[in-house]
């Protein structure tokens, strides 16, 4: 009977100790993806006819989910093109600018009572010439 008690004793110890070790552990996942390109403007990115505003900008939106799938806030698209442009540093408006080699990161981070979603764009941006700019 001791023995018994002993062993049930035992096992409770060793679930008592993997339960929140398990329960903490993080989980995650990605998703990446190559955006073609989305605008139908006929200009073509040939010889000198464009410059490169900033390679490799990076802009990016973060949500947050209770329990990892009731959304308190949402990540976004348009947030994290916005972030993107900021990241430039110099102003963009009036300006012909594209979005080259652009792709799309999606990553959530799974934690016990809530997982952080985000969205992450990076892509070159360049600037179309004019005749007269070109050198």
């Amino acid at each position: 009977m001791m023995n018994k008690e002993r062993r049930i004793a035992r096992e409770f110890l060793i679930l008592l100790v993997i339960a929140p070790l398990i329960a903490l552990s993080a989980c995650g996942g990605s998703i990446s993806e190559l955006k073609g390109q989305t605008t139908v403007a006929a200009v073509t990115l040939e010889k000198n006819n464009y410059k490169v505003i900033k390679a490799g900008a990076k802009g990016e939106s973060m949500g947050f989910y209770l329990l990892g799938f009731i959304p308190i806030v949402n990540p976004g698209m348009a947030k994290a093109k916005e972030s993107l442009y900021a990241s430039v540093g110099q102003s963009l408006e009036g300006r012909a600018i594209a979005l080259v080699n652009q792709t799309e990161d999606r990553n959530n981070i799974y934690l016990v009572l809530f997982s952080i979603p985000t969205i992450t764009i990076s892509a070159d941006i360049i600037e179309y010439l004019d005749e007269g700019d070109r050198k």
